[in-house]
């Protein structure tokens, strides 16, 4: 198997709720350090997806340089529109859906973040996420033309009204084509979260979609806090962890795609982890996972570009 873990590393505040143009800062970055014990006693690279602000402030870039030249970590792209010119007012409070977006002020957007990655770190970004996981036709269909290879944004069994329906995504990645089979393919591996009993996505689904419209969110909503386990440390338990890995395993799965947050490293930058205790519980449990998998499933590491091309040339 292989295993995938990235972080998104952006800027504090947006636990809050509030999504403002200015970033409230980025001194989390430098918490990444927490997180060198996966390269250096598991072998396993990150994949680190920079935002905006963190691409621009000179101490963020120099940390996304050192991880990417000690560690080698992949330095990829994440996407927060409301705080990555050029800007435009939509006349509706952010963070406004990127669908909602024209077309080119879209590809505007992420190619502004790419450049700034490049600047930062001297490569260019060829992986991808988008900010709150919401992916749609738009940002698919530009990521292969301006040079991605691979995207990390479907999170299966995840409901959020108004937002891209990745409900029924597959948990291993996969590759997708444009139309007509010509052109760049793009390599999408979505979080590993899959459900407690094979099959029951699907049935869930079409229940939700013979209710009314507001019951059926809900429902759906509901489906991976009770019927669902994953590899994300913030999300699961230790034990939904382990069983995750193993399902996934057992269902034939080739990839496990580990998750988190870089403000979740600072004390306090998020509701889950106020103390740095709490921080440190956090710690613990990612090496205790790992450390379990490297003894029971044997996974090699990989970066998500790797992986992309891993599939595509193979």
């Amino acid at each position: 198997m292989r295993l995938v873990v990235s972080v998104d590393v952006e800027e504090e505040g947006l636990f809050s709720g509030q999504y403002p143009r200015q970033a409230a800062g980025v001194r989390n970055v430098a918490r990444l350090s927490r997180l060198a014990f996966i390269s250096q006693e598991f072998g396993v690279p990150l994949t680190l997806l920079a935002t905006y602000p963190v691409a621009v402030h000179p101490e963020a870039a120099a940390v996304l340089r050192e991880f990417r030249e000690q560690h080698g970590a992949e330095i990829g792209a994440h996407l927060h529109p409301w705080n990555t010119p050029p800007f435009l007012e939509l006349g509706e409070p952010e963070p406004a859906p990127p669908e909602r977006l024209p077309l080119e002020v879209l590809r505007d957007k992420i190619t502004s973040l790419a450049a700034a990655i490049h600047a930062a770190v001297g490569e260019r970004p060829r992986s991808f996420r988008m900010g709150r996981f919401e992916l749609g036709p738009k940002a698919l269909s530009l990521l292969p033309e301006l040079g991605f290879v691979a995207d990390g944004s479907m999170a299966p069994l995840r409901a959020v009204a108004g937002g891209p329906d990745h409900f029924l995504s597959p948990a291993d990645p996969f590759i997708l084509r444009p139309q007509g089979e010509a052109g760049p393919a793009l390599v999408e591996a979505p979080l590993t979260v899959v459900p407690l009993l094979a099959g029951t996505p699907r049935l869930w689904a079409g229940l939700c979609s013979l209710l009314p419209p507001a019951w059926g969110e809900r429902l759906r909503g509901g489906f991976r806090f009770a019927a669902a386990v994953g590899t994300q440390p913030t999300m699961f338990s230790l034990t939904a962890m382990r069983l995750a890995a193993r399902l996934h395993r057992r269902r034939g799965g080739r990839v496990i795609h580990l998750f988190l947050h870089s403000s979740e490293l600072l004390p306090g930058a998020s509701p889950q982890f106020p103390t740095e205790q709490a921080v440190e519980g956090l710690i613990g449990k990612i090496r205790s996972f790992l450390a379990w998998l490297r003894k029971t499933s044997p996974c090699r590491g990989v970066t998500l570009s790797a992986l992309a091309r891993e599939m595509l040339e193979g």
